[in-house]
């Protein structure tokens, strides 16, 4: 049984996470989009193992006529995790070579109770996103991994429009909810990206997928993944309005070769085109 999120904890500062206008190159638009990060993770290590896929994705994107400059915001989740928490951790004989657990850099969005089924702490990495989208002056789109995967379709369900509406008994959700609408100006997502994702399962959760989500998600699912299985994957995908599915031969990672970063930045442009036919209407 899973035991109840530690208190949210300063976290390493999110990378990238508002550029200068003198960083953007002349002539080009910015393309803000927030990447959260998988379990045990953190917004600098996923920054690290997503670098080919930045530099893809400005070559791709900053062609005309959009003209895009992606800038990718990495921030780390509130709840550090201690060493028993992380998959495959097999504590020393010798106490003596305990990890300490300050020294850590792995980090959660929520905790799952096995009892309850509930994501303990997601109120706090929900308001860790408000905060980190309030700084970047709101946000285009939204990519995640494994966890982060399914706090991507959760934000982007939260903010398109129309509003989806919690139950009338639900009063847990209204601070982390209304401070994310505010932090990206009342305006919806363009995209959803994710990676490994999966449904949640929580009962106080579903108001976010009835309706489905109707934002556009890219789905990446792994043909040899077994950290999160298909299943749940497919769960994710199947409450998304129009969804688009890409299956990758490896397993639980973000694919950043050429021939996978290219089906992205392709579908990114035409969102893209979307949203501006959509300003223009």
């Amino acid at each position: 049984m899973a035991t109840p999120a530690q208190p949210a904890a300063p976290a390493p500062a999110a990378q990238d996470k508002k550029k200068s206008a003198s960083n953007i190159p002349k002539g080009k638009k910015e393309l803000k989009i927030l990447m959260l990060h998988g379990y045990t993770q953190s917004g600098p290590l996923f920054s690290a193992k997503t670098k080919a896929l930045n530099k893809l994705l400005i070559k791709a994107l900053g062609t005309v006529p959009l003209s895009l400059h992606p800038t990718l915001i990495f921030p780390s989740a509130p709840h550090r995790l201690r060493p028993s928490d992380i998959p495959g951790y097999v504590p020393p004989e010798d106490p003596a070579l305990a990890i300490d657990e300050d020294d850590l850099d792995n980090w959660a969005w929520f905790r799952k109770d096995d009892a309850s089924g509930l994501y303990l702490g997601l109120e706090e990495g929900m308001l860790r996103i408000a905060s980190t989208i309030q700084e970047a002056g709101g946000v285009d789109g939204v990519m995640g991994f494994s966890q982060g995967g399914c706090m991507a379709a959760l934000v982007a369900s939260a903010l398109e429009h129309p509003y989806h509406t919690p139950p009338p008994s639900s009063t847990v959700v209204a601070p982390w909810l209304q401070s994310l609408r505010a932090a990206n100006n009342n305006l919806p997502l363009q995209f959803g990206v994710v990676y490994s994702g999966f449904y949640a399962t929580p009962p106080d959760l579903q108001w976010l997928y009835d309706p489905a989500i109707a934002t556009p998600t890219l789905h990446f699912l792994g043909g040899l993944d077994t950290v999160v299985e298909e299943k749940r994957s497919r769960a994710l995908v199947e409450r998304c309005r129009d969804p688009m599915v890409l299956t990758h031969p490896g397993g639980h990672y973000v694919p950043v070769a050429r021939d996978w970063v290219m089906p992205l930045a392709g579908w990114l442009r035409q969102r893209c085109v979307e949203a501006v036919d959509g300003a223009q209407e």
